[in-house]
């Protein structure tokens, strides 16, 4: 097994210990739980990169990496979810577009077509897993820290918490607009009509 492919599974398995920093209740939970997540993050560029430049791209690794990214994202977003942390309908666009990019990409595949990752799909990945990280530090801060006695105005909290909703809705419209140019460049793969 090629090193982009052990990254990978390395990103799978951190899946669990990132849940279990989040909800194991210790002094800086939230911290090492943003840690996990930090570099699993890390883990999934660096993985394509070397795959692209040492031409280790396999089969395995077109189906796992996707497949780790969505599952390290689906479960951060819950996390959050399930601690009123993050937008329902937030969540449930971004999980949606999951759903209808994974299923676009079955009907397309019975008919030979590959639908490689877009510029889009990327942006939003990135751009989402930028917003957990954001609100990770966030808990950090406001959880984690604030336990050791930093004391900071209750105004610099509501701002903060402002901010990162609207990474989220970034994230949010970003993800949307990535399943449209997905349903766009493969319309006639599921045109109604055929």
């Amino acid at each position: 097994m090629n090193t982009p492919n052990k990254l990978t599974i390395a990103r799978v398995l951190m899946v669990p210990l990132y849940v279990l920093m989040f909800y194991l209740m210790f002094p800086g939970h939230y911290f090492a739980a943003m840690l996990v997540f930090v570099i699993a993050s890390i883990t999934d560029a660096v993985d394509g990169k070397l795959a692209r430049k040492y031409n280790l791209i396999t089969d395995f690794g077109k189906f796992l990496d996707p497949l780790a990214d969505k599952v390290l994202v689906i479960a951060a977003l819950s996390c959050l979810l399930h601690q009123h942390y993050l937008n329902v309908v937030v969540f449930l666009l971004i999980i949606a577009r999951e759903f209808m990019v994974d299923a676009l990409r079955l009907v397309v595949a019975g008919k030979g077509t590959v639908v490689p990752a877009g510029f889009a799909g990327k942006l939003k990945t990135a751009f989402t897993m930028a917003a957990i990280i954001a609100e990770m530090v966030y808990l950090s801060f406001r959880v984690d820290f604030n336990a050791f006695g930093l004391a900071v105005p209750d105004m610099v909290w509501t701002v903060t918490e402002y901010i990162l909703s609207g990474l989220f809705w970034i994230a949010a419209g970003l993800t949307v607009y990535s399943g449209v140019t997905y349903l766009i460049a493969y319309r006639k793969d599921i045109n109604p009509n055929r």
